[in-house]
């Protein structure tokens, strides 16, 4: 599903690396916790795994595609088959929730009668059927990072990636966000999640790697 071989990541050619010499796999089907303090590089890390950018030096296999030697017009398809989940949400204002959960398929070219079908699915998948025509500055931030994950969802994504997603989340809502993650596992998305919150991963064991000044310290 997921390779890295001796990947170093710098954000600039003088920039100290990001991450550095990192060699792991995530498995097809898999559930993984990507764990390690602020700085770490798990955004990092994830920012590879979703494209937004490329590795430095070394490999990177996604979905059967080696990014490091794709042209960039190879990219948009592959991105399609991922699903991020954001920590600070990033809903667009000016829509509402519907819309906001339906723009994915709406630029992979779905027709309108589809795509709203599948929204309206998702939002209730979420438990928020009833919020649909609400924009995201009414909802609380349980409610707005329930919106992100559907929007993550909505295509069905191989591979869904999430990015500290709880942590703006008071227990309750968080235990929510990550039970809906697990239940996308058990349908077949591939997970791998960032956090820093050691509560949840003994509450939910599974395998996880571990990050510290970018590079891997762990991966069991």
């Amino acid at each position: 599903m997921v390779r890295l071989e001796d990947v170093t990541l710098r954000y600039r050619p003088d920039a100290a690396a990001a991450l550095a010499g990192l060699t792991c796999a995530f498995p097809a089907g898999g559930f993984t916790w990507l764990m390690g303090p602020s700085g770490a590089g798990k955004s990092s890390l994830l920012k590879l795994l979703h494209l937004a950018v490329r590795p430095s030096a070394g490999r990177l296999d996604v979905l059967g595609t080696a990014v490091h030697a794709a042209r960039r017009q190879d990219l948009p398809g592959l991105r399609r088959r991922i699903g991020v989940v954001f920590q600070d949400f990033r809903l667009l204002p000016h829509l509402d929730v519907l819309e906001n959960v339906a723009l994915p398929l709406r630029i992979a070219g779905r027709g309108e009668k589809q795509l709203l079908a599948d929204a309206t699915e998702m939002l209730r998948w979420v438990g928020l059927g009833d919020l649909m025509r609400a924009r995201p500055e009414a909802l609380s931030g349980g409610e707005q990072q329930r919106v992100a994950l559907a929007r993550a969802v909505v295509a069905r994504p191989a591979l869904l990636l999430a990015d500290e997603p709880t942590s703006n989340l008071d227990e309750q809502q968080a235990r929510r966000v990550v039970a809906l993650l697990r239940e996308m596992h058990r349908l077949g998305s591939t997970v791998i999640i960032a956090t820093h919150n050691e509560a949840l991963t003994q509450e939910h064991p599974a395998a996880t790697l571990r990050l510290a000044g970018g590079r891997l310290v762990s991966h069991g």
